[in-house]
């Protein structure tokens, strides 16, 4: 079994006057080609591991490792830029830019030769494409619909062909409408192109489509099957 991402004891506690445990001993183990959804109430942790797991913070302890390769100083930004694609509930779009623009956010920041006719432009267009943006690909994001934007952000989280794609609540600002069509151009772009998901959600609906549901509970992360 080919392992994409392997977290082993992963701690994470918040100082303050008195300091918060959110993340007590959190090990996972995610298979290539897998959905796990991550579930738990609110105030449980459920983004901040997330964000651990996709190298955006740091824990306080435990090791990580992403498409084989060990997580360290060295090793964030590579890591980032090429194994690990983000989908978040509020977009986080550049409103004042192009939707095109947008989807290729993550090429720029690698430094790849994002100008018209190139492999990386290229492929945002075939993404705009599959998320059926095609005809809105020179708006500027400000112009586009709830559901559109967060079809966008689907479409950018793919741009540097990651391996890994991590969602936080990708529906948590859509409609039940716009939300049923999400999930569908998440799962099938998922299955099509073989990436492997890892979901934080509250909607039992999106949960039930993975192949896990993990929920967190008390610093802890537990298998559980949701009827």
């Amino acid at each position: 079994m080919n392992l994409i991402l392997k977290a082993k004891n992963l701690r994470k506690t918040y100082s303050g006057p008195t300091p918060v445990e959110v993340l007590s001993g959190i090990s996972l183990d995610v298979p290539q080609g897998s959905a796990i959804a991550i579930m738990g109430k609110s105030g449980e942790g459920k983004s901040t591991l997330l964000h651990i797991l996709g190298t955006l913070e740091k824990p306080c302890s435990g090791s990580l490792e992403i498409c084989g390769i060990n997580v360290g100083e060295d090793s964030l930004s590579s890591i980032r830029n090429k194994h690990v694609g983000f989908i978040f509930q509020s977009f986080h779009l550049l409103e004042d830019y192009s939707t095109i623009d947008n989807v290729l956010m993550p090429a720029k920041i690698a430094r790849q030769d994002t100008r018209p006719g190139m492999s990386a432009y290229t492929r945002a267009l075939k993404l705009l494409s599959a998320v059926g943006l095609s005809s809105r690909a020179q708006f500027q994001a400000k112009l586009l619909s709830g559901g559109e934007k967060q079809r966008v952000a689907i479409a950018r989280a793919l741009c540097n062909d990651p391996e890994l794609i991590l969602a936080d609540e990708p529906s948590g600002n859509l409609d039940h409408g716009n939300s049923l069509a999400i999930y569908e151009i998440l799962f099938d772009l998922v299955k099509k192109m073989s990436k492997t998901l890892i979901v934080v959600t509250h909607d039992l609906e999106l949960a039930k489509r993975c192949d896990q549901i993990l929920v967190l509970q008390d610093g802890f992360l537990e298998g559980r099957k949701l009827s």
